[in-house]
């Protein structure tokens, strides 16, 4: 399956090295870049984050309008924790309190909001609840992920909630919509169950 492309996009936000290795072991030919020409020619493009929304969408800016426009091209799209955020309408993480909401990528249409009723960041590793039979968590089991995160996704349509799990309540931890797929969690970092998630996003480019 190594003739399968990966484009991970450079953006000077996210543990690049540790989501390029996890794509190798998962059986991707995986390039770092910020070249849109070679993102746009990629079989699948992933879009990885760690720190803050309004962080990630500044520094993006410069490649904001291409992201788009692949992610709407219908070649498959990765968003990895602050990457799966960005993949939403907007955000209440912004710089400074009253500016109000940040705007993302609005691929997948709804709002990212701050975890409730529990301490923050949710740290550490915590249980999947698969709600959807979706091609992204095919022959997944273990169902244990490793997150760190303040905020999480409320998509607008329920329909694209692959899994749900536990903090300060039930918050989306994968979603899914057309060509477009994200995990809060880092599955980089997730054992045998992140390797066969990303194993799995392969795939899906390798049928496209």
């Amino acid at each position: 399956m190594t003739d399968v492309k990966i484009a991970i996009i450079d953006y000077g936000l996210g543990n690049l090295r540790s989501v390029k290795r996890g794509f190798e072991r998962s059986g991707g030919d995986v390039i770092v870049t910020s070249d849109i020409d070679i993102i746009s020619h990629a079989d699948g493009v992933v879009l990885p984050g760690v720190g803050a929304f309004s962080e990630g969408m500044e520094n993006a800016e410069p490649l904001k309008k291409s992201i788009i426009e692949i992610g709407k091209s219908g070649i498959p799209m990765f968003g990895i924790c602050l990457g799966m955020q960005m993949l939403l309408t907007e955000s209440e993480e912004a710089e400074c309190v009253g500016q109000g909401d940040v705007q993302g990528l609005d691929l997948i249409p709804g709002k990212n909001i701050r975890i409730r009723n529990e301490k923050v960041p949710h740290m550490g590793w915590n249980e999947l609840k698969i709600v959807q039979d979706h091609p992204i968590v095919k022959g997944v089991d273990g169902l244990h992920a490793y997150f760190v995160h303040s905020y999480h996704a409320v998509p607008k349509d329920s329909s694209a909630v692959v899994s749900t799990t536990e903090y300060g309540g039930e918050f989306a931890s994968m979603i899914a919509r057309e060509n477009i797929f994200g995990t809060q969690f880092h599955p980089e970092k997730s054992g045998e169950t992140g390797l066969k998630i990303l194993h799995n996003f392969i795939e899906v480019c390798q049928s496209v």
